[in-house]
């Protein structure tokens, strides 16, 4: 038996001197997927974990070039670039900002095929989060008849944080123990995840206010954060009598869940460093 041919992947960005972002991460991420990564280079950069320092823009007769060599030679079979993003940023830079927001990346994304393909399908999730078969008939006339153009477009009620009951008015439910078989612990699937964050890489899960875990998630909602979180990230500890949220980062998988439902929106998911999963090699 013999292995089929890898799969290769071509990412187009700019090179990140500090390895942590763009070019570099993303062939981390290739390879931890198995698939063999070629690259086209769209600006040089110098920078490391505390900024950029410098810019060096490739010219783009040059980046077609790479693209031109690339694509006549190795069967590429997917294309990432972060060109949307990279635009802004450029455009920052070269007017020396730093540390600000992209103003210009929203306007880019609007002007993309990217946002054309989520514009058709902004009503789905609003229309299916009442009624089952209200919701799919709704969706089929949006879909179908509508083709995603439909002259309106719905939002949820409420932010998910602000659904959220405090334990006054819940009451606690017993599950089951995971038997191995069917159901199983978090760590356990954290571990099938392949997820494996480097131990000392900076946490990319920030708290705007460390008080608020304890005075108000805990003592008002009894610590949501440690059952919405499918990974066993989030945990409170005893120490000397004071209850003290601990994060274990290097257990994520990138679900987002805690930027979102954090009743007080404490809680900041920031991008981590490349290449450490989750990997479902798999799917």
């Amino acid at each position: 038996m013999t292995a089929g041919p890898i799969a290769i992947a071509l990412t187009i960005a700019g090179s990140d001197s500090s390895g942590g972002a763009v070019i570099q991460a993303d062939l981390k991420t290739f390879s931890a997927f198995g698939v063999y990564g070629a690259s086209v280079i769209t600006a040089l950069t110098a920078q490391n974990t505390r900024g950029v320092v410098g810019v060096d823009p490739v010219a783009a007769s040059f980046v077609g070039a790479q693209i031109d060599a690339v694509l006549s030679d190795l069967d590429v079979r997917a294309i990432k670039t972060g060109m949307l993003a990279a635009e802004a940023a450029f455009e920052a830079l070269s007017a020396g900002r730093v540390q600000d927001e992209l103003a210009a990346f929203p306007e880019c994304f609007r002007k993309s095929w990217l946002y054309d393909e989520l514009y058709t399908a902004r009503n789905f999730k609003p229309l299916m989060s009442g009624n089952l078969y209200t919701g799919a008939m709704m969706v089929g006339i949006d879909q179908v008849l509508f083709r995603g153009r439909a002259p309106w477009t719905l939002t949820h009620r409420n932010a998910d944080h602000e659904t959220l009951r405090p334990k006054s008015e819940c009451t606690p439910i017993v599950y089951p123990k995971p038997d191995g078989v069917l159901t199983f612990d978090r760590l356990s699937s954290v571990f099938v995840s392949n997820t494996n964050h480097e131990e000392d890489q900076p946490s990319h899960l920030r708290l705007r206010d460390p008080s608020i875990p304890v005075s108000v998630n805990l003592a008002v909602y009894d610590g949501p954060e440690t059952r919405y979180c499918p990974a066993g990230v989030y945990e409170f500890v005893q120490e000397g009598g004071t209850a003290r949220l601990q994060i274990n980062a290097q257990n994520c998988v990138h679900c987002k869940t805690c930027d979102i439902k954090d009743p007080k929106q404490n809680i900041e998911w920031v991008v981590p460093e490349g290449g450490g999963g989750p990997n479902y090699p798999n799917m």
